[in-house]
């Protein structure tokens, strides 16, 4: 009689650095192909003019965002920090002596009381700021 000697079959095994590697190759085409959108941090409604220019953001010297929401709450920078008319006026007459080449824009919501936006356009004025301006966006014909 004839005996077989049967070899014992292996247990299959995973290599582990070669699925990271393939993972971190999938995190880089993903990081690399994805487009970041900026999302505003306030919703505001814009008043709309036939004369609206887009600038800001591709401009070397990018101005300086003052916010105002519907109900008149003053946010400031890009991070939309929530401050006060003194507080503004402050923030204002510090940057500006920083930078003698300041700009201001206003973006308020087109429900906004009036009075807030003359209150942000005289802390402007007292902080010596040359230029303001304000966010609209185009009529659509």
């Amino acid at each position: 009689m004839h005996f077989q000697v049967r070899k014992r079959r292996q247990t299959p095994a995973v290599i582990i650095v070669a699925l990271i590697d393939v993972l971190i190759v999938l995190l880089i085409f993903l990081m690399v192909t994805t487009t970041f959108k900026q999302q505003p941090a306030l919703r505001l409604s814009l008043p709309e003019s036939s004369q609206a220019q887009k600038s800001g953001a591709d401009e070397k010297n990018a101005p300086l965002v003052v916010s105002i929401d519907a109900p008149g709450n003053l946010r400031l920078g890009a991070e939309a920090r929530p401050v006060t008319a003194e507080q503004l006026l402050a923030e204002l007459t510090q940057k500006a002596s920083q930078n003698s080449e300041l700009k201001l824009a206003i973006s308020a919501d087109k429900g906004a009381p009036f009075g807030q936006i003359v209150k942000v356009m005289d802390a402007a004025k007292v902080a010596k700021i040359k230029v303001v301006s304000a966010f609209t966006k185009e009529t659509k014909p």
